[in-house]
């Protein structure tokens, strides 16, 4: 942490999780070009989006398509991977799913996931279409739920993309996070009628993904952070896909690397073992890290997002045709 981001727990506030100096400037000092704007998927939801390209005349590598985890948005902390992989060579875009971030919606209300895949899988065909990312491979890349997505958006489009992060996927929700309740059906049957009702009692899953304490400072500060309790609809949905996806691991095709904490109390490690060890890709590769929590690269410490990050970089570098140029920060 910075001296400026330690001076967070004396009570002060940041414009963006780096800091008070403005998007542009920030940018700008990372050497990539960043924009924002919104989407219109095809069922007339507006989603906000945002990309982060290398710096011209340096033409990007492959296209990186980006899907952040429950609760969370593209706007805050989530971009420290894309400005890296930008960095890099890569073109990093990203949405904020229904009900999250800026886009519409009820806050962390997500009735159907189907809906949210084809939102994705929409702008990422969108933006396969301009003339000068032709020709370029594409990646899919996810984080927890996100993860989760991806997989999904690989079943309704096989053949779509050239492989896969995933990054602590939720294929099974991890009974440390479960509702207490013991009776699923009576979750089911309450949020049919009642849907959008906040009342699932869990833990804070921030201080259960986040190691770092003055990481956990910083993560908390976002304004687009969801911080009520699970909605029963959304709840009984993600219950659903995870429980479906984990019955389907073995149809998984596409190359992937799956990277996972083995002291992650939200999505469970042995899940994305089953995943590697069911998936019928030719190419595959796991990542299991020792004492590592679910917010891998960024609430571990520096050190560790750096491992995690190379790992995924040299992944990339295996599957690109031309090499990234040296080490560049």
């Amino acid at each position: 942490m910075n001296e400026q981001e330690s001076e967070q727990g004396h009570g002060r506030s940041f414009l963006n999780y780096w800091g008070n100096t403005s998007e542009e400037d920030y940018f700008a000092s990372q050497r990539i070009k960043a924009s924002k704007s919104f989407y219109t998927s095809p069922r007339g939801f507006k989603l906000f989006t945002r990309s982060w390209l290398p710096l011209p005349p340096t033409p990007p590598r492959a296209l990186i398509f980006m899907v952040h985890g429950y609760g969370n948005s593209i706007s805050w902390t989530f971009q420290a991977t894309s400005i890296f992989l930008a960095q890099k060579g890569f073109a990093c875009f990203a949405l904020d799913l229904e009900g999250h971030g800026r886009s519409q919606g009820l806050k962390a209300f997500v009735p159907n996931v189907d809906s949210v895949v084809h939102d994705c899988l929409s702008f990422f065909n969108f933006l396969k279409l301009d003339p000068q990312f032709q020709g370029l491979p594409s990646f899919l890349y996810g984080e927890s739920m996100g993860a989760a997505i991806c997989l999904l958006i690989h079943f309704a489009d096989p053949k779509g993309f050239d492989g896969a992060i995933l990054v602590a996927p939720m294929c099974k929700i991890s009974d440390n996070v479960k509702p207490n309740w013991p009776i699923p059906q009576f979750l089911t049957a309450v949020a049919k009628v009642l849907p959008t009702l906040a009342i699932v009692p869990t833990a804070d899953l921030l201080d259960k993904s986040v190691k770092v304490e003055e990481k956990k400072i910083v993560a908390e500060m976002n304004p687009m952070r969801y911080r009520g309790k699970p909605r029963l609809g959304t709840v009984v949905e993600l219950l659903r896909v995870t429980e479906h996806l984990s019955q389907r691991l073995r149809d998984v095709t596409l190359p992937f690397i799956v990277l996972h904490g083995n002291a992650d109390v939200v999505t469970d490690p042995n899940v994305s073992k089953t995943l590697y060890e069911e998936a019928k890709s030719e190419e595959k590769t796991i990542k299991i890290y020792e004492g590592m929590m679910h917010s891998l690269l960024y609430g571990e410490t520096d050190e560790n997002v750096e491992i995690v990050r190379n790992d995924i970089l040299s992944w990339l570098n295996r599957r690109c045709r031309t090499s990234v140029d040296g080490d560049r920060n």
